[in-house]
């Protein structure tokens, strides 16, 4: 016979202090758990926003990011004329040719720098990256030594807001407009003229870190590919923007899981012993019970799936909790440093359906290493021994 679930539920509720301190052990686990996998699903995310389905971007051979780039001028005339390139109204290449730096910049929050990348792009940019928006003020007149930000380093750093002057190379700098990159790591960046930051970097005016292609559709990127690894002229890598830069979201993603992995682990270990004190001071405080249950028929099969229904009960219950504590922080930005460029990137965490069943089995997996050691003891208690000794 099978012992009735009610009994499950009173017996937790009439042990509620101790019942408590298993749910909140339980519960901080998998917050930490779900948020931890949510920073690094939000910064993936962002990362992953900044490549476009259409767009290719052209690198140096054997460059592994843009900072360790170079493109030369001629380079980017000669794949303006590959098959695949897209073009505008006016018939001009939709190719823009960009420069990469990394800028310090005091923080609004505590004044300290943090390092911010600055992007010189062509004219054309709005038009190569369609996606991302003007939210305020213009585009930046070409020879200019003008300025747009993405919206999350203009709420982030001094000096950039709509109309300020910054110094930026040692040369002075208007910021100009402020744009909307749809979440992506773009929002965290200044933009400007590839030329006049070159010029004020001291760079050659011919050198370039990359340049963005922007195809007639995404089909055409391998006629695009073969065509430029075809020309003894480019020594280039070509490679989809999405690939790219899901690729430089890896090794960050995979630190925060590790290290959100050790944190988290630690703590269940604490949860585990948690669940395990809880349920053998059941067993221990229900011995009449327990025997009684075996002297009227009740198997020892029962018994022990009686208990674990009781740990699972109660790991369920920590495991919801735990979610709902950290649900508020879905869409919260926080920023960290992107080993791949340096500079500080501002993403939010991201909370999905999928995280949050994973954090409750995640305490049910903990409810059953915490309950069944407990279980498997009240069932091979002796019947007998147990009712003359109460």
């Amino acid at each position: 016979m099978a012992i009735p679930l009610i009994y499950n539920v009173r017996s937790v509720r009439a042990r509620w202090t101790s019942t408590i301190v298993a749910i909140l052990g339980i519960a901080g686990t998998v917050g930490v758990f779900v948020a931890m996998l949510s920073l690094a699903r939000g910064f993936k995310a962002t990362l992953v926003a900044s490549g476009s389905a259409g767009n290719v971007l052209a690198l140096r051979a054997g460059s592994p990011t843009e900072m360790m780039g170079g493109i030369t001028l001629d380079s980017v005339k000669l794949i303006q004329d590959k098959p695949g390139v897209a073009r505008d109204s006016n018939g001009a290449p939709l190719v823009t040719q960009e420069v990469v730096g990394v800028v310090p910049f005091p923080l609004i929050s505590t004044g300290t720098d943090a390092n911010v990348q600055v992007r010189g792009v062509s004219p054309n940019v709005l038009t190569v990256r369609p996606f991302v928006k003007l939210d305020q003020g213009q585009m930046f007149q070409p020879g200019l030594t003008e300025l747009i930000v993405g919206k999350n380093a203009s709420k982030t750093y001094m000096g950039m807001k709509l109309g300020d002057t910054l110094n930026l190379g040692g040369g002075r700098w208007k910021v100009v407009g402020v744009f909307d990159a749809g979440g992506s790591s773009f929002d965290s960046e200044i933009w400007c003229d590839s030329k006049i930051l070159n010029e004020v970097l001291k760079r050659p005016d011919n050198i370039f870190q990359s340049a963005t292609v922007h195809l007639t559709s995404a089909d055409a990127f391998n006629d695009f590919k073969d065509a430029v690894s075809k020309d003894p002229q480019l020594d280039l890598d070509v490679v989809r923007e999405v690939d790219y830069y899901s690729k430089q979201s890896e090794s960050m993603t995979i630190l925060i899981k590790v290290l959100g992995g050790l944190v988290a682990g630690i703590m269940a270990i604490g949860a585990i012993f948690g669940a395990l004190n809880t349920m053998y001071s059941a067993v221990a405080e229900r011995g009449r019970e327990i025997a009684t249950m075996r002297a009227v028929g009740f198997g020892g099969g029962s018994v022990v799936f009686s208990f674990l229904v009781e740990a699972l009960l109660i790991s369920f219950l920590g495991g919801v909790l735990g979610c709902l504590a950290v649900l508020p922080l879905n869409g919260l930005t926080t920023q960290a440093l992107n080993f791949q460029t340096f500079s500080s990137l501002a993403f939010a965490f991201k909370i999905t359906f999928d995280l949050l069943v994973g954090g409750v089995v995640f305490a049910l997996v903990m409810g059953v290493l915490g309950g069944l050691p407990p279980a498997i003891r009240a069932a091979n208690s002796p019947v007998a021994s147990t009712l003359r000794s109460l």
